[in-house]
Order: C-alpha cells, then structure tokens, then sequence
C-alpha cells in the first residue's frame, strides 16, 4: 500500500487504509447492537427446535426416522431473511444523520461514496459471517439428529440464495434510510411493504389465481408444486426462496413447477374450495427469474441509496 502527503507533510493513509476503517467501524458498531445478538440467538434456538421437537415428540423412545436431506433443506424463511436485513440495515445511514455522527465522519479523509460502500461491505461481511455459522450449525445438527447427510456440497448454493433474498431487502432498507434521515420512518416502511406485499400476493393468488406477474414482486412469490421422483415439493417463486429454488434446481434440473388456481364455490350452503390447474414452468425458469430480478431489484435500490446519500444535504 502506498501513502500520499498531506499539505501539513505529513503521511495521508492509503485509500484501502482508510476504507478498511469504514468497514471496521461499521461491523464493530453494528455486532454491539443488542438487537442483533437478540436475533442471532432467536435464530440459533428456532434452528435448535428443529431437532428437539422430533426427538420430544417421540415417545417410543425409538431412534428418530432418518432424513439423509436435512442439511440440503435448511434454509431461512422469508421472515427470517427480512429481519436480518432490517436488524442489519435500519439504521446504518439514517441514525448517523438523527445522532449528527455523519458531520464528524465526514471531516475525515474519506467520500460519501468510500463511507456508502464501506458500510455496504461491512453489512455483507455480518451477513455472511452470521448465515454460514447458522449453517454449519445446521449442518451439524443434522447429522447428529437424522443420520449421514446426502449433497454437503450444494450447501453453499443454499448460503448464497439467502445472502441474495436479504440484499434485496438492504438496499430497500437502505434507500428508505438514506431518503427519510429517519431510522423510524424506514422501519415503518420496510414492515409496511414486506408485510403489505405479502398479504397482496395471498390475496391476488385467490382471486385473481398465481400469475407470473407477482413472481416480479418481492416477496415470496406465486405459490407452486414441483413434480419430482421423490413427490411433490412446495415451490415459492419469488425472491424471497432463491436459496430453496437453487437446491431444487441442482437436483431435478429438468422439473417442471405447476400453479393452480383456487376456486370457491358454493354448493348447498357450503364454501366448496378446488384447485384448478393454471399454468406450468421449468425449475430452471423460475430459479433464474427469481434470481436475475433480485440483482436489479438490490442495484436499482442500491443505486437510489447511494445517490441520495451523495447528494444529501447534511446542516451541523
């Protein structure tokens, strides 16, 4: 690394020097927040459940009944991945402008652009860190619980998906951050449209049945059934399930998901609920899809956040 002079002749620290500090700064900050350890560990005892509840629920005392596919499965729900993200993210930006932290941390040797992806960086290193102990874990569990795991190595497809589906929600957190300057207003609108959306999807798939439409949307998508050699799998389309879809492309490559329509009639009185057959798609459409609008999702949001923040007024 090389340094520069400073007008007063002293030595000025390397641009990485000075990045690297965002990013300590950051992931220092962000690990003390009791928020986030309160998630780790909520995360790690829900994993845990995983594996006492069937040993509790069986009382003959028999050994559980093997699942060769447990570690290959384990994912994080959708719920799961927005809180990390928001836990993560909420006030990443927004609180240096409430606390007037942003003013001194500007007067140092460093741009909005160097402090914007320092703090980005530092969000996908806590990330990444935080899923891969979570799946080792995971892993670990499996084992000892159902027996030899079959496919370790698609495991990290697994990792990757999640970390994917939770920056699409850090960037939205971000962008909303970055534009209110208030951590509570980008709470509220992170809760808002996650919860919004994912009552919207529900409801639109009842009545207006699983359009392919809504797999654009964030969120858990439209709702869907793989026909495979071992059965039926429940498929979720939408970004949220990029880590299960990887999986279940690696493994029935050539599946086709099929969507059905719900029906209610009423018949004698009674509400008579049917499925009725909509549209079908290839696995390897769908995990794509769900993929490629996940990045431009996190770029568009990114790229808001970013210009918001270069452009920021900030007052001392």
């Amino acid at each position: 690394m090389t340094t520069t002079r400073t007008k007063t002749g002293s030595p000025r620290p390397s641009w990485f020097t000075r990045f690297w500090a965002v990013v300590r700064y950051e992931m220092l900050w962000n690990i003390r927040k009791k928020k986030f350890l309160g998630l780790v560990i909520l995360a790690f005892a829900l994993a845990t459940l995983i594996w006492v509840l069937p040993i509790v629920s069986n009382a003959t005392g028999q050994p559980v009944e093997a699942n060769p596919d447990f570690a290959v499965t384990f994912t994080i729900p959708g719920i799961g991945l927005f809180l990390f993200a928001l836990i993560t993210a909420m006030n990443s930006i927004s609180s240096e402008f409430e606390s007037g932290t942003v003013v001194p941390l500007l007067t140092k040797p460093v741009s909005r652009t160097m402090v914007f992806l320092g703090k980005l960086l530092a969000a996908f290193i806590i990330i990444l860190l935080t899923y891969t102990i979570l799946f080792v874990y995971g892993v670990i569990g499996g084992a000892l619980v159902y027996g030899p795991q079959n496919n370790l190595h698609l495991v990290p497809l697994v990792l990757f998906g999640n970390i994917l589906s939770t920056f699409v929600w850090i960037a939205i957190i971000l962008a909303a951050g970055v534009l209110s300057k208030s951590t509570i207003l980008s709470t509220l609108v992170a809760f808002g449209l996650f919860f919004g959306l994912l009552f919207a999807v529900q409801i639109v798939a009842v009545f207006a049945g699983p359009s392919p439409a809504l797999n654009y949307v964030i969120g858990s998508g439209a709702a869907g059934k793989m026909i495979t050699t071992q059965g039926q799998i429940d498929i979720g389309a939408g970004t949220d399930n990029i880590g299960a879809n990887l999986i279940n492309y690696a493994l029935y490559p050539s599946a086709n998901v099929n969507f059905n329509m719900t029906t209610i009639e009423l018949q004698g009185g009674q509400p008579l609920i049917t499925q009725v057959f909509a549209y079908s798609e290839p696995i390897s459409l769908i995990t794509s899809r769900s993929v490629a609008t996940s990045v431009v999702y996190t770029i568009v949001f990114l790229f808001i956040a970013w210009i918001a923040f270069k452009w920021a007024q900030i007052l001392e």
